[in-house]
């Protein structure tokens, strides 16, 4: 097998620890909430803060890494996903689980920005659509498996055997990275800068806002499902599992959604098919009999994930090579500045209306704003190309 292909799997493995490490905090919240005596508010702000550090770090990160090397930033960087794991395992403290939260975070921010680059270098020319799209399968595939192994961990070992098994694949990952990975024959190895150029302001954000009110509707299924099916009477184990069928059916309908797009030329088509399945069909999940949830997951996880990759060609569509890097970090410092507060909002609703539902409301109303924003964003783009 060609060595790139074998970096990809390097790669995806260690970007699937980091979605594995983000989701443990939801996947495990009726055990947190019971452990630190807190709410959901408290568990929402806990989602956030993994990516919180990406609001100051994704415009200058791929620059620092250039700098200092990317390999040796990746290393750091999962070293920082473990020690700010071992500082949440090891102390019973509340703050100190926000800190080893935050800090985990920034390793995990980093390396979600710097690994992307490092794929495009292998594949850039042969393959790249594939590969990108096996590589951002990785995020629903690490949260589909927090989602089906961290709750039975738990209910047989506790929260610390939980925290183990969330430490040992990031430890796995950082050993094999930093055995396999070397930069492709081709890269340039001069130190790189960061450019700023002239960015079209309003559809670049009308384009972050939607690919960051996409993903905090995602977070409402991932962040509260558990503890909604969990307040239904579910176990943890149950509530994990029905989830993690709707993370599983989207990781495998993201790259088709690609391929629809690409062939039929409708890509707002398959936005708006996406975004409208979820708006209709999640906000019955709380309402309809047990054997219906499962149902409701499967075929919502499979339209919504149809919208990801439509979505994710937005900016492409506006930047100039010229502005592509650092119009890509601003890009991804407005996603991880909405994604870090949407979760805390959610929860702090839910804890005021006392009912965990609302979470899922909030992600349907999100997604119909992005019905209005994707309109105004061709209307901007229309005018940058003109």
């Amino acid at each position: 097998m060609p060595e790139r292909w074998w970096v990809l799997a390097v790669l995806f493995f260690a970007r699937l620890t980091m979605a594995f490490q983000f989701q443990s905090v939801a996947a495990l919240s009726p055990v947190i909430a019971d452990s630190y005596g807190v709410g959901l508010a408290d568990i929402g702000l806990l989602i956030g803060l993994y990516l919180a550090p990406g609001v100051i770090i994704a415009i200058p990160g791929g620059a620092i890494a250039a700098r200092f090397g990317e390999k040796r930033i990746v290393a750091l960087s999962m070293g920082l996903m473990l020690l700010g794991g071992l500082l949440a395992a090891t102390s019973d403290s509340w703050s100190a689980l926000v800190a080893g939260r935050l800090l985990a975070g920034a390793g995990g921010v980093i390396i979600n920005i710097v690994m992307t680059k490092m794929l495009v270098d292998w594949f850039v020319g042969r393959e790249l659509s594939t590969a990108m799209g096996i590589f951002i399968n990785s995020w629903p595939l690490g949260i589909a498996l927090a989602l089906l192994t961290l709750p039975f961990a738990a209910a047989g070992g506790g929260l610390g055997l939980a925290r183990v098994v969330v430490l040992v694949p990031i430890g796995v990952g950082l050993v094999l990275f930093w055995r396999v990975y070397r930069p492709p024959p081709q890269a340039d190895a001069a130190p790189a800068s960061l450019t700023v150029a002239r960015l079209p302001i309003t559809p670049l954000i009308l384009a972050a806002l939607i690919w960051a009110l996409y993903n905090t509707a995602l977070a409402m299924v991932f962040g509260f499902g558990p503890a909604l099916l969990s307040a239904r009477g579910w176990s943890l184990e149950s509530a994990g599992s029905a989830t993690s069928l709707f993370m599983i059916v989207l990781s495998l309908a993201l790259p088709l959604g690609g391929v629809i797009a690409d062939r039929t030329g409708r890509r707002d088509g398959v936005i708006l098919l996406g975004l409208v399945s979820y708006a209709v069909l999640m906000p019955l999940i709380p309402f309809v009999p047990s054997w219906a949830v499962a149902g409701i997951f499967l075929v919502s996880g499979a339209l919504f994930g149809l919208a990801a990759g439509p979505i994710m060609t937005l900016p492409s569509q506006v930047l100039s090579p010229a502005a592509r890097t650092f119009g890509m970090g601003v890009f991804f410092a407005l996603y991880y500045g909405v994604m870090m507060i949407a979760p805390g909002i959610a929860g702090g609703l839910a804890e005021r209306t006392q009912n965990t539902a609302v979470a899922f409301y909030l992600g349907a109303a999100v997604l119909l704003v992005c019905i209005p924003a994707l309109l105004a964003f061709r209307r901007a783009s229309a005018v940058v190309r003109a």
